[in-house]
């Protein structure tokens, strides 16, 4: 198979300076490849694209209604968020719904991403909680299922806890990727991740969002989960970011979730579509490039849409002076 070469150049004035290559598989709900570009079968981790996967089981199991999560606390479920403050509160009340506290959350803690929040958090003294980890609000739904099964608490990232084997059976099932198969290793929160083809995770996305095929209970789960972030964007990842924003230009028409080392998929579940795509180099600057020019040249965003995404689609680069000496720019055709 002849595969076509997909780029995203860094300039520096008018010079090339760096080149980042990109893989990309968009696929129907069949499972049917209709587009791709660079290796569309290149095995690599999902990372946080599983976020909203992983949180299926939460959903199906009962232990969401159970417990009484809002649609914000679901779609924190789902997120790599930005550690502000909306979004520690939201990991708090999950936690508290469940009788848990934030000591009982095991993804580390980091700084918030958001700038304006660290900076505040630094001047008035306050240092960060697990509560602010990107991460917090995926563990706190898998402690969420942990106290609904009534398993144990603090083994809940163990491969063979109930609450890894129930996520791993959603991802597999989505993907069509079998169990024995599936490729795993160890996330940057400390849980289980899953590695697979690119398509396999294209295929994951559009029947997350075109779930008739599936168990009923399952189904339903996923139409909630795409229900709770097209109404709470922010909660996903943060006003300032590309995840939150393309929900918002799009008005929910597509939703996608970024990962770490340059992954990120979506759904559109009107046209019963998935896309993935991998930055080969895991560099994230050429991640949002890469997606915002591959919807564009397959006409699934308007003019309107292209332009509300502008700043993620030819991002500038500046020095330190903030004197604009280059541009990020995507080069390849579908």
């Amino acid at each position: 198979m002849k595969m076509s070469k997909a780029l995203v150049r860094v300039y520096r004035g008018p010079l090339t300076e760096s080149i980042h290559r990109i893989h990309l598989a968009v696929v129907n709900s069949k499972g049917s490849l209709l587009h791709e570009a660079g290796d569309p079968f290149l095995r690599t981790f999902a990372r946080s694209t599983a976020k909203l996967i992983q949180a299926l089981p939460v959903l199906e199991s009962g232990a969401a209604a159970h417990f009484g999560l809002s649609q914000a606390e679901i779609a924190l479920c789902c997120a790599s968020h930005n550690g502000e403050a909306q979004h520690a509160d939201l990991a708090q009340s999950i936690l508290a719904k469940i009788g848990l506290s934030h000591t009982h959350l095991q993804c580390g803690v980091h700084e918030p991403y958001h700038t304006p929040t660290a900076q505040e958090m630094r001047r008035r003294g306050i240092q960060p909680t697990s509560l602010h980890n990107n991460c917090s609000g995926k563990h706190s739904g898998m402690l969420t299922l942990a106290a609904y099964l009534q398993a144990p608490v603090d083994t809940y990232m163990d491969v063979n806890h109930p609450v890894q084997k129930f996520m791993l059976e959603a991802v597999s099932d989505l993907s069509d990727v079998s169990q024995e198969e599936m490729i795993l290793g160890t996330d940057g929160c400390g849980v289980p991740v899953f590695g697979m083809t690119i398509d396999r995770l294209a295929v994951a996305f559009a029947r997350l969002g075109q779930p008739d095929g599936l168990a009923a209970e399952r189904a339903s789960a996923c139409r909630q989960i795409i229900d709770s972030v097209r109404k709470n964007p922010e909660c996903l990842a943060g006003d300032d970011r590309f995840d939150t924003q393309l929900i918002r230009a799009t008005q929910g028409r597509i939703v996608g979730k970024m990962g770490a080392e340059g992954v990120f998929a979506l759904t559109i579940p009107i046209e019963g579509i998935g896309f993935a795509v991998k930055v080969e180099d895991g560099n994230q600057r050429a991640l949002y490039p890469a997606v915002v020019e591959a919807l564009h040249q397959l006409s699934l965003l308007s003019a309107a849409e292209v332009a509300a995404l502008a700043e993620f689609h030819t991002p500038v680069q500046r020095n330190w002076q903030g004197t604009e000496v280059g541009r990020i720019e995507p080069d390849f055709s579908l």
